[in-house]
């Protein structure tokens, strides 16, 4: 049963409702469905991750990797440090959710003698900045002075780009397959709530990637041009280094399955799914998985090179996590048990192991990464 929001947490739906109503009538009463989600998420003051409430691990919306068990990014630290040693390079890391990433791999570069100068963090929420400062202070106050909080992109960059769960975040274009051809699904007002409503695709370059995306009528997906567009910045700004995302997704060829017919657009709510993106806007994260194939044209497209393409499980385990966890003594069950079972979450195909994957888009010289070498799935791609 889903918990009933607090009055409010209620309240403050409804002014994010007001919001998005009166951006509809300013736009003669229509919205593609991306500028909805883009509000709903990230409108200042309003959106679900510009506004306070909690969102990560038990007593937010969902569980994020870091907040399982530090492993995950110890493994992350692992696998950069190469990197970061060839290119004499930084880490920006894109929404960094708690904090809890960027302290965890701090830490692990620490110990390995790896410590950039700069730990860059992209942050558009100022809530979420806020809690990235209270967690680094709490767990590591002698490296904070190497933290920064960036409010753009650099113009040039060395070293390494992280992005865990970044991408699934991006608003999406829902795209309808009709008898009429492709279509833009948008958003009207409907009463006190929204409503459906199609149109033919205005954008050529929404209308050219939907026609590549052959579909029998009745099938609803989504495009993710802000992917595409991030990427490109990405590449633009990168001189030599890496960049490495993580996040839950398919290849094209999975992504568009005739039986994946309703597309891949999810609501999060305290550790719930639901389908139904008007579901209290504000109070919600809104999510679609990530088309890697997509990624990794962007990339291409942009001159990057695919350095890679697996699930979590085997670039986790190639890059030496299991190697990490028995740094634990498996007598020590007091300790040893809870990692154990966070590792079993991160890499069991029936959990994260299998669903999510990791990509990485290189330019310059690279050495290829440890966490490729086993189950690289590039060619699927």
């Amino acid at each position: 049963m889903l918990p009933v929001p607090t009055p409010d947490a209620f309240a403050h739906s409804q002014r994010v409702t007001a919001h998005l109503h009166a951006m509809i009538d300013d736009a003669g009463g229509w919205i593609p469905f991306s500028r909805y989600m883009e509000a709903a998420l990230y409108a200042p003051g309003l959106g679900y991750y510009a506004a306070g409430a909690a969102k990560f691990g038990t007593a937010g919306d969902f569980v994020t990797a870091p907040e399982l068990t530090p492993l995950f990014g110890r493994t992350l630290a692992q696998a950069i440090a190469p990197v970061l040693a060839e290119t004499g390079g930084e880490v920006l890391e894109l929404g960094a959710g708690s904090g809890k990433l960027a302290a965890d791999i701090l830490g692990e570069l620490e110990r390995l003698g790896a410590l950039p100068t700069r730990y860059g963090i992209l942050e558009v929420s100022a809530d979420l900045r806020q809690r990235q400062q209270e967690t680094l202070v709490r767990e590591r106050p002698h490296l904070c002075e190497r933290v920064q909080w960036l409010d753009a992109l650099p113009d040039h960059f060395r070293g390494v780009i992280l992005g865990n769960e970044v991408l699934d975040a991006l608003p999406v274009e829902l795209v309808h397959w009709t008898e009429d051809g492709a279509q833009t699904r948008g958003v009207v007002r409907e009463g006190k709530s929204f409503a459906w409503q199609d149109r033919p695709i205005a954008d050529p370059v929404l209308r050219a990637r939907a026609g590549t995306i052959n579909q029998a009528p009745g099938y609803l997906s989504e495009i993710n041009l802000a992917a595409d567009a991030l990427i490109a910045s990405l590449a633009r700004m990168l001189d030599h280094g890496l960049i490495l995302m993580i996040d839950y997704g398919f290849a094209a060829v999975e992504y568009y399955h005739p039986q994946r017919h309703m597309g891949t657009l999810r609501v999060h709510v305290r550790h719930h799914a639901l389908d139904d993106p008007f579901y209290l806007p504000g109070l919600c994260d809104l999510t679609a998985h990530v088309d890697f194939s997509a990624v990794a044209r962007a990339g291409q497209d942009a001159g990057l090179a695919l350095a890679g393409y697996a699930s979590q499980a085997n670039f986790l385990l190639g890059s030496g996590l299991t190697e990490l966890l028995m740094q634990t003594p498996p007598a020590d069950a007091a300790a040893y048990l809870p990692q154990a079972n966070a590792v079993q979450r991160l890499v069991s195909p029936a959990e994260m192991g299998e669903l999510f994957k990791v990509i990485g888009l290189s330019k310059g010289s690279v050495a290829p990464l440890a966490g490729f070498a086993r189950g690289d799935r590039r060619h699927t791609l």
